[in-house]
């Protein structure tokens, strides 16, 4: 999975409205691992100002992501959970679109927190309308809720649009569909953070995801105490899900295609799935990333439009073999 991640990095670096021969690359590359970094072309200041942090960016994007998606599958017990259909992007998002529009933007980390209240809002949201935490939340049940948090959010979310300064309109519309172009290094310093720190801890209770597969009342006879450890994972899946979404906007499916593909591939053991996952998901966001850029040279798509082309039949395939 690291490989496939450098692989498809490499290939990034490469493509775009300005193609960069492999020897041009490999040279700035060589700089880099030496340390003896300057700028002495144009393509060099591509890569090194535009390219490189945007598929850092991307890297870690999609890592938190598929991290999310790993998570709520587990604690929900349910393979259709991801924080995309659950609403919690819709929620961040909407946390986020309200910290612009009041100005929250000039406080120090003001939009991620409100993008953080947001998803904690849908997650409280999530369980209240489904009675409560109690046993795993059925297919169906969880598509309506899903459905109607975000069509709850979509309507806040259009309404706040509506209200908005026209010349900030288009930026904030395409930063909605997933907007990974205008990523600086303190965005990509603190999302980096945030996988880092969400990862480590998120992988501490790998043996407890485990358990709380098998079933609530397996997890409990063997020690998990489910009203803190559920909880806990929860806020903590939020927390680092909508500092993404503040940052990058919303971007779906991805939490739900890779923990699948991963799972085929490697198993549902969660001390190896939590890995693979992150560094396929890096690799698949950069990839997505990569044909919104090139696709419509010079113009460019928003990446969330590639990953939900990706992931809406990919999602309508797992209904159909549940038979949904």
């Amino acid at each position: 999975m690291l490989f496939l991640f450098f692989v498809l990095c490499f290939v990034s670096l490469a493509l775009g409205s300005v193609h960069i021969d492999a020897g041009a690359l490999l040279r700035f590359l060589g700089k880099v691992l030496t340390g003896k970094v300057s700028i002495e072309s144009q393509e060099e200041l591509i890569i090194f100002s535009v390219r490189l942090p945007r598929i850092l960016f991307a890297g870690v994007v999609g890592a938190v992501l598929s991290l999310g998606g790993v998570v709520f599958q587990a604690l929900l017990r349910n393979p259709l959970a991801d924080p995309y259909i659950l609403g919690i992007s819709g929620g961040s998002a909407l946390g986020a679109i309200i910290g612009i529009v009041s100005g929250a933007g000039s406080f120090y980390l003001g939009i991620p927190l409100l993008a953080f209240c947001g998803a904690l809002i849908t997650v409280f949201l999530l369980f209240i309308v489904a009675g409560g935490a109690k046993g795993a939340l059925t297919d169906n049940t969880l598509l309506l809720i899903g459905v109607v948090i975000n069509a709850f959010f979509s309507a806040a979310i259009l309404f706040f649009l509506s209200i908005v300064d026209s010349l900030e309109l288009h930026s904030i519309t395409f930063w909605l569909m997933g907007d990974l172009s205008r990523a600086s290094l303190s965005e990509i310093g603190v999302a980096a953070f945030c996988l880092i720190v969400g990862f480590i801890l998120l992988y501490g209770q790998a043996r407890k995801l485990n358990l709380i597969v098998q079933g609530e009342e397996t997890a409990l006879h063997l020690g998990v105490d489910l009203e803190r450890t559920k909880p806990w994972l929860l806020v903590l899946t939020s927390l680092i899900i909508s500092v993404v979404v503040s940052l990058a906007g919303i971007i779906g499916f991805i939490g739900i295609i890779v923990p699948h593909m991963m799972r085929l591939i490697f198993g549902s053991d969660h001390r190896l799935l939590l890995p693979t996952s992150a560094l396929f998901g890096a690799s698949f966001l950069v990839l997505a990333d990569t044909v919104a850029r090139v696709i419509l040279t010079p113009a460019e798509l928003p990446v969330g439009v590639i990953t939900a082309l990706c992931g809406a039949p990919y999602f309508v395939f797992l209904l159909k073999r549940k038979g949904l």
